[in-house]
């Protein structure tokens, strides 16, 4: 293996500045130099500060030299985007909610009391049951809902109101948030 540190001689730090300035790709160089691989070149030209050379300042047998530009073409209007089904709205019918008396083997959350005893961890969480994150995640006592969830949704009837609201509903409010 041959050590990076001598490959850089006087003499070819010389020749790879002449290179350079005459307007050679680090590849070129690399094969001029012998021994050095493309990104060594450009290693060594950042670290002597090399970069910034002029931009039309190529050899006059170069393929780029030779090369005609393309025309430029006016941009266009970006293609309009086909319309998207809206197959997310979901529709709740509205439950009367009974008062309830406050216990404390009751949780009370937006008029809603979910007994203790249906509120279920992570591990005991089953498909038909309600999805709905009840407390701090970082804390022991976090739980989820538990009680008898929608077929084919996440939550049962009074955490889907929340979840899905109608859209009329969302702009209405998006509206009188700006406001």
């Amino acid at each position: 293996m041959i050590d990076a540190g001598a490959t850089w001689t006087d003499e070819r730090v010389e020749l790879l500045k002449k290179l350079w300035t005459d307007g050679l790709s680090a590849s070129q160089i690399a094969a001029e130099l012998g021994n050095v691989t493309r990104n060594a070149v450009i290693g060594k030209v950042h670290r002597l500060g090399l970069s910034g050379r002029a931009k039309d300042a190529k050899p006059a047998g170069s393929a780029a030299a030779a090369r005609p530009r393309k025309a430029t073409r006016a941009p266009s209007a970006p293609a309009p985007l086909p319309p998207q089904p809206h197959n997310n709205n979901v529709v709740v019918a509205p439950i009367a909610l009974q008062p309830v008396t406050q216990e404390p083997s009751v949780y009370v959350e937006d008029d809603l009391a979910v007994p203790v005893s249906e509120r279920v961890t992570i591990m005991d969480l089953r498909e038909s049951m309600c999805r709905w994150p009840m407390g701090d995640p970082t804390k022991p006592e976090f739980r989820f809902c538990g009680a008898r969830s929608i077929t084919g949704l996440p939550y049962c009837t009074h955490h889907a109101r929340i979840a899905y609201q109608p859209v009329a509903d969302r702009k209405r409010d998006r509206r009188v948030a700006r406001a």
